[in-house]
C-alpha cells in the first residue's frame, strides 16, 4: 500500500496541493477513478478515490475513514542538537519517525557547530518517513531554539539527559518506566558543557547513558528513541 499525506483533509471531497498532485499524476501516473490512501498525520487513515487527476490540484473523494493503528500510550519528545553534517540529522529524523516519536526539538547549545537549520527541508524528511513507514501520526518538528529556551520547555513526564561521563552509570533502559512520557536530551558532537549539565539537573533532568559505546549524536538519538519504544512493547 502506498500512503500519501495531506495535513488538511475535509471529507467528502478535498483538493490536493500541487506537489503531491504532481507526484501522483506525473510520477505514479495515477488516473481519475484510481483508489488511494491518505493520512492527515493526526491518527486518521482515509480510503479515497481520485475524482480529477490534475497535476496542479487533484480532487480527491473520501470513501471511508478509519483510526490508524500506530497510536501509543506514551509520548516521546526528543530534543537533539543539529549535527555539523545535516545529512546525519536527517537520517536521525527519518529513523526516529519510522521507530516512533511524537515531537522533535532541535536546540543550539554551547558546543554546537551548526546553529542554523532549514525547517521546511527537515519537515519534508519526516513527512517522507511517515508515508514510507505507513504512520498515521506525523511527528511535530519545532523550530530550533537555544539551550536556555529548551530548559524552559514544560513537559509532563520523565526527563533525561544523555551524555558521556565516568560518573554517569545509570542506563536509560533502567531509568525509564514503560507507559511513562519521556523527554530525552542529546547533545552535539562536542557534547554538553558542564554548565549545561548542571542546569539540566536543576530542571529535573536525570543523567543517563546509552550503553558502553561512544555514539555519534544521531546514533545516540536513534538508540534512545528505540530504547523507549522497545520497552513499551
Amino acid at each position: 500500500m502506498n500512503l500519501f499525506y495531506a495535513s488538511e483533509i475535509t471529507p467528502p471531497v478535498f483538493q490536493l496541493n500541487a506537489e503531491e498532485s504532481k507526484h501522483i499524476t506525473r510520477v505514479l501516473r495515477m488516473k481519475a477513478g484510481d483508489k488511494i490512501h491518505f493520512t492527515d498525520g493526526k491518527g486518521h487513515l482515509f480510503y479515497c478515490r481520485i475524482l480529477q487527476d490534475q497535476p496542479k490540484g487533484c480532487m480527491i473523494e473520501v470513501l471511508k475513514t478509519e483510526t490508524g493503528g500506530d497510536k501509543r500510550n506514551f509520548q516521546l519528545h526528543m530534543a537533539v542538537a543539529p549535527t555539523k553534517n545535516i545529512n546525519r540529522y536527517e537520517w536521525f529524523l527519518e529513523k526516529a519517525t519510522e521507530i516512533g516519536v511524537d515531537r522533535i526539538t532541535p536546540f543550539i547549545s554551547e558546543h554546537s557547530e551548526r546553529k542554523i537549520i532549514k525547517y521546511e527541508r527537515l519537515n519534508r524528511v519526516i513527512t517522507a518517513a511517515v508515508k514510507q513507514s505507513l504512520k498515521t501520526w506525523h511527528p511535530v518538528l519545532d523550530n530550533a531554539i537555544s539551550y536556555s529556551e529548551l530548559m524552559k520547555t514544560s513537559f509532563n513526564g520523565k526527563k533525561f539527559i544523555a551524555y558521556i561521563h565516568s560518573e554517569v552509570t545509570l542506563e536509560l533502559s533502567k531509568a525509564y518506566t514503560p507507559g511513562t512520557n519521556a523527554m530525552i536530551l542529546i547533545g552535539p558532537e562536542g557534547d554538553f558543557s558542564p554548565a549545561e549539565v548542571e542546569q539540566a539537573k536543576k530542571e529535573g533532568f536525570i543523567p543517563v547513558r546509552l550503553g558502553p559505546s561512544r555514539l555519534r549524536t544521531e546514533t545516540a538519538a536513534v538508540a534512545a528513541c528505540h530504547t523507549i519504544n522497545l520497552l513499551n512493547y
